[in-house]
């Protein structure tokens, strides 16, 4: 059944979700520009937990990030675009939109 959204719709959901509940709050946690799997899902469940969010779509909205640069995957972690780098060490709140917008204006 589809939903009510279109999927272009569903998909910028899903990556806003990520970014604002998981991906942000998590590098402002660890101070750092990289994550590991592990702790990516250690915070997913977190949230999706406390949220009553499927993991699914949490899923989608990572592959989702990653697609549109946000994030990139090297092996085994997980890093910020370097444009957020000093939104991270000023430990400064980044919404999707600040986000997408460094990352497309290189």
């Amino acid at each position: 059944m589809l939903s009510e959204k279109g999927k272009y719709a569903s998909a910028t959901e899903n990556r806003r979700f990520v970014w604002a509940e998981i991906v942000w709050p998590l590098i402002l946690e660890i101070n750092d520009v990289a994550f590991s799997l592990e702790q990516y899902q250690k915070k997913r469940d977190e949230v999706c937990e406390k949220t009553n969010t499927k993991i699914g779509i949490t899923s989608r909205g990572l592959v989702s990030l990653m697609q549109k640069g946000i994030i990139r995957k090297e092996d085994y972690l997980y890093s910020i675009h370097y444009r957020l780098i000093p939104y991270m060490r000023l430990k400064a709140e980044c919404d999707y939109a600040t986000a997408i917008h460094e990352v497309k204006f290189k």
